[in-house]
């Protein structure tokens, strides 16, 4: 009796070892239990950054994280954070939009996807549905918001994207009834 309680006490604890994310699991490069973990880390370079729309701009010799994942697309609306983006020449948005080799007006509904979810450009030109503060818009994707890379001229100094964001131009902001100031807050969004 005593022995197969004590082996009843092992399987459950080899259960709950498996179902628990250990801490460091942080910085390894791989999934655990669906999740998007970072691919590695990149050193931040000093330039010249645009602060539009508050912008972070890369700090000398800091970590960022990198990620060639994002957090799964789930039906009914996948869970992101919302950016705000201009996509206008001269503007935060550094380049041309990655999809079209065009930069887009402020006034324009268009939206930057993390690394994972613009899947190498298999979203270009397609519409997502972007639903906040009781509200919704499409916008179309015209970019990649890079999670690989970051802190050099290409990406304006900037760091490396979360894997979880939704970077969208003033009119998406307008649309959903959000002051672009804000210049952060959590949405859902799904394909159109």
């Amino acid at each position: 009796m005593g022995s197969s309680i004590s082996l009843c006490l092992l399987i459950v604890l080899a259960i709950l070892a498996l179902a628990i994310e250990p801490a460091s699991a942080q910085d390894t490069p791989r999934k655990l239990h669906g999740a998007c973990l970072p691919s590695g880390r990149l050193r931040g370079k000093a330039g010249k950054c645009n602060r539009e729309h508050d912008s972070e701009c890369c700090v000398p010799g800091k970590s960022y994280r990198r990620f060639k994942c994002s957090p799964p697309v789930v039906a009914g609306g996948t869970r992101a954070h919302l950016t705000v983006n201009s996509f206008a020449k001269g503007g935060d948005g550094g380049g041309p939009s990655e999809c079209d080799g065009k930069f887009h007006p402020d006034h324009e509904k268009v939206v930057a996807l993390s690394t994972g979810w613009y899947a190498g450009g298999s979203r270009c030109g397609k519409k997502i549905v972007v639903r906040a503060n009781g509200r919704s818009v499409k916008a179309k994707v015209v970019d990649e918001c890079d999670s690989m890379n970051g802190c050099d001229q290409e990406h304006d100094f900037q760091p490396p994207c979360p894997n979880n964001i939704v970077d969208a131009s003033p009119a998406v902001w307008k649309a959903l009834g959000i002051p672009d100031s804000v210049g952060y807050t959590a949405i859902t969004w799904s394909d159109a």
